[in-house]
């Protein structure tokens, strides 16, 4: 009887002590929660940039009296900024830390933004344009890194995937909102998420790696305890961090050519790697000539874009909620398996109508192959090369390396975007036949190159792959 009264008195004081521990976890975890909304403010800004043009072309170029060519310029000179901002994204993120570089990328796309709203003719457009592109550079390279460096492990892959939604949000957001507001507005609602992304990092702290990199060790023993909760044991992470940058204190400080040493070698190939494939699978191509694509297959555009854009919203929202839990690795092989075959119904729709075979499925089919291609994309080709790319560089050359990749990654969206068009006009069914066989390489690479990063602390997964 004795045993079963102190039984009772114990049941509820365990189960005190196991809500406190949750509570605990939950309080641990809202310092990350917010520095990472304060970050992926940048991905919704990049997301505007992204989205502007599409729905304000007919406005401007009546309003300003702009030739075709004029806009063409106006279009592409966003890419050409963004390649500039990821040349000088890693140098900066180093050199004024992640938050210093947030902080430099609004100021440019804020600037940017206002050029346009005040612009008059094409030059204050183009500048305006170019600055918000390098603004993008910048934030496509910095908003990943930061998020990684602060996440927790069991948490780090779904919070640098929602750099991924954010983007996708808000070029979809843009679309709905430029239909239906003049173009000089559409501008200035670009500015709102810089405004919010200067005003958060007022109370977030900077990275704790970055910060222990820099030789701050007061505030780095700082930053993690603020991310981790006071009452948080940060001992055994603070300890595998210190000595992990003292081991690469060591080493040389990491010029360009370095990325190629036998140590890096392997780092780089999967980062760069990455990039080319989720680039030349014909992303920017798809996605920029969605609307035309759809008339050419004889389906409404306007339905089209819609079921588009809701679909690579739900499905890269997904991606977020599952990052951690199906693991990186296997979500790409679904996704380029997914990609090969929207691929191959997209060029089999368009060599039926090109040789007048079954034309009553066209539509049908290209329809599935396009929604199934992006889809897929959104599935895990979008967002986690963004997410491995955060996680396998050590931070010695974190920034040569990440300014790679991030170029790499421009070069590629401009390459496609620039050269779809002529492919199309060359062979519709054959270029979907192309981004069909780049995509089926993808999948080897994957196999052989890319390691699973899940459930592991940067420090092990750089140690893996560079040890």
């Amino acid at each position: 009887m004795a045993n079963t009264n102190q039984d009772e008195i114990r049941a509820p004081l365990i189960a005190q002590t196991v809500d406190e521990k949750h509570e605990s976890i939950k309080q641990s975890n809202f310092m990350v929660y917010l520095s990472t909304f304060v970050a992926v403010c940048g991905s919704f800004a990049f997301g505007s940039c992204a989205g502007y043009s599409s729905p304000t072309q007919s406005a401007i170029t009546e309003d300003l009296n702009l030739s075709l060519a004029e806009y063409s310029l106006f279009g592409s000179i966003l890419t050409f900024g963004a390649m500039i901002g990821a040349i000088t994204s890693g140098p900066i993120a180093d050199f004024v830390g992640r938050k210093g570089a947030l902080r430099v990328s609004s100021v440019f796309c804020s600037v940017g933004w206002l050029a346009i709203y005040f612009a008059e003719g094409p030059v204050a457009l183009d500048i305006g344009r170019l600055a918000t592109g390098y603004g993008m550079g910048v934030f496509s390279y910095v908003v990943p890194v930061f998020i990684a460096e602060i996440a927790p492990k069991d948490l780090r892959g779904s919070l640098t995937a929602a750099n991924q939604l954010m983007i996708v949000a808000a070029v979809s957001l843009s679309f709905v909102i430029g239909n239906v507001t003049p173009w000089r507005i559409l501008a200035l609602t670009g500015v709102v998420p810089c405004i919010v992304l200067v005003t958060g990092l007022f109370f977030i702290p900077e990275s704790p790696r970055w910060l222990a990199k820099t030789g701050n060790h007061k505030e780095f023993q700082a930053a993690l305890r603020k991310l981790r909760g006071k009452d948080a044991d940060i001992s055994e992470e603070a300890a595998e961090i210190q000595d992990y940058i003292e081991t690469l204190e060591k080493l040389p400080k990491a010029k360009l050519l370095d990325l190629f040493q036998k140590r890096y070698l392997r780092s780089v190939i999967i980062g760069v790697g990455l990039m080319v494939c989720q680039q030349f699978g014909g992303i920017n191509g798809i996605c920029f000539y969605t609307s035309s694509i759809f008339e050419s297959a004889g389906f409404p555009a306007d339905l089209g874009t819609i079921i588009y854009a809701l679909l690579q919203i739900v499905i890269t929202a997904l991606n977020a909620l599952f990052v951690d839990k199906a693991g990186r690795k296997p979500l790409l092989l679904v996704s380029a398996v997914g990609l090969v075959m929207g691929c191959l119904l997209t060029a089999l729709s368009f060599y039926l109508k090109t040789y007048e075979i079954g034309l009553s499925a066209v539509p049908a089919l290209a329809v599935t192959g396009i929604l199934l291609y992006i889809g897929s994309f959104s599935a895990g080709m979008g967002a986690i090369p963004w997410v491995i790319m955060s996680e396998i560089f050590p931070i010695n050359i974190k920034g040569a390396a990440g300014s790679l990749a991030t170029l790499v990654n421009w070069f590629g969206a401009w390459a496609i975007s620039f050269t779809f068009n002529f492919l199309l006009s060359w062979s519709s069914y054959g270029t979907f036949i192309i981004y069909a066989a780049i995509n089926a390489c993808a999948i080897v690479f994957v196999i052989k190159m890319v390691p699973e990063t899940k459930g592991r602390t940067l420090e092990q997964i750089q140690a893996a792959i560079n040890g």
